[in-house]
């Protein structure tokens, strides 16, 4: 990119000068990172000085489109390159995950009119032995499962969930919830309750899933629910047509507040008195 920039063919004139004849290259890349991207270039190794973080080094690489790896970076944390390593290995390793895996099951969701998708991942070991009159009472039904025991080693570590949601958002995805739950697999006893009633006790299971929407960000339910009020039914055919029924002159019951139960009557705001009041 800097040889694009400064190179003789710059036709889209990627940079100019301002009038004091300065080059502004990127924002928010400094000095001491621009000094190691120039010895990258006579040198051919990024060597990444104190004070530099190797995340700061990083995003400048990106931007310049310089290879960021091992053969080009040399570092004293070795933790923190190790750390930008893994974040590329495990991009690389969902995308493939994601297509081979994940977007047949949301196809299948898609296609079925569901606009969100649940996918709970279990080892190639698992098995799921339900009893069809007792189901887990968890809603577990609606959830898709995927046997793979790649992702689910991939999806231990918090960071290559945090990979795999940034991935995910720039897809397209909303609502991501990436985590681990647990999973009912097999029946474990069978209990009986009084009255003959039975209850299975489910063996469960610690597992990854994904959760996520393909709509906006809204996308519960856009239903209004009204209260329902009851309406006064009219008394009679004449009242329908437009002559106004008489009502009598109750005094309407007032609504006691809770917060009044709790103050009290002494300490209660006494109503304002109309001037014929006061003189009665």
């Amino acid at each position: 990119m800097l040889g694009r920039m400064f190179g003789p063919g710059r036709q889209h004139n990627f940079t100019r000068p301002n009038t004091k004849g300065e080059y502004e290259i990127a924002e928010g890349i400094g000095a001491s990172i621009f000094r190691v991207v120039l010895d990258y270039y006579r040198g051919g190794i990024l060597r990444c000085p104190e004070g530099v973080s190797v995340a700061e080094l990083r995003e400048a690489c990106d931007y310049l489109c310089i290879n960021f790896d091992y053969s080009t970076v040399r570092c004293q944390d070795l933790s923190a390159l190790l750390h930008e390593l893994s974040n590329d290995g495990a991009r690389r390793q969902f995308e493939s995950f994601l297509e081979e895996l994940v977007v047949p099951v949301m196809v299948s969701s898609a296609q079925e009119g569901e606009r969100e998708c649940h996918i709970v991942v279990l080892i190639d070991e698992d098995s799921v032995d339900w009893d069809h009159d007792n189901p887990p009472p968890m809603g577990e039904e609606y959830s898709q499962i995927v046997y793979s025991t790649k992702l689910y080693r991939f999806f231990k570590y918090i960071e290559n969930r945090d990979v795999a949601k940034a991935l995910l958002k720039e897809r397209g995805m909303k609502n991501i919830r990436i985590g681990i739950e647990g999973y009912p697999t097999c029946k474990e006893k069978v209990k009986r309750r009084p009255g003959g009633r039975s209850e299975v006790i489910y063996n469960y299971v610690q597992r990854p899933f994904i959760q996520l929407s393909w709509e906006k960000e809204e996308g519960k339910s856009r239903h209004v629910d009204f209260q329902c009020v009851r309406s006064k039914s009219v008394p009679n055919l004449m009242a329908s047509l437009g002559e106004r029924p008489t009502r009598p002159t109750a005094t309407p019951t007032p609504q006691v507040d809770e917060l009044d139960r709790l103050i009290g009557p002494e300490l209660r705001p006494q109503p304002l008195l109309s001037a014929n009041n006061k003189h009665n």
